[in-house]
């Protein structure tokens, strides 16, 4: 399974967030469904084939723990962000988005609207 390092290059981490590339409709579709937990340096990016608000909507039904949303359009620039919170129905971005980026909540602020963000493969040492 692909993954990827996602970098922030307008407010730059600490620590190395590391997500799970998923861009199939089965991954996506799955998502973090039934999840009890989730590590602070992980999490899952999910990929659209375009800019969009209504394909980048998610849903947290079976989705047991909050998590940290950052919606990314296809220039790399953070559109929104929010909250969601476990067996919430729907949620979606104010602007259109590529990528949703699914991480631990204590990682939200890490995050603004405006940042510029990069995705690069994961090579385990």
């Amino acid at each position: 399974m692909k993954q990827v390092i996602v970098q922030n290059l307008d407010h730059p981490q600490n620590k190395p967030l590391r997500a799970v590339y998923c861009d199939s409709f089965a991954c996506r579709l799955r998502g973090l469904t039934f999840r009890r937990s989730l590590d602070v340096g992980q999490g899952l990016l999910l990929v659209q084939s375009r800019d969009s608000r209504m394909d980048a909507s998610i849903h947290m039904l079976g989705v047991f723990i909050d998590l940290g949303i950052i919606w990314i359009n296809s220039k790399g620039l953070v559109v929104d962000t929010c909250l969601a919170r476990r067996w919430h129905l729907a949620y979606f971005p104010k602007n259109p988005a590529r990528f949703i980026l699914e991480i631990h909540p204590d990682r939200l602020n890490e995050f603004n609207i405006g940042d510029k963000v990069r995705f690069e493969d994961y090579r385990p040492a």
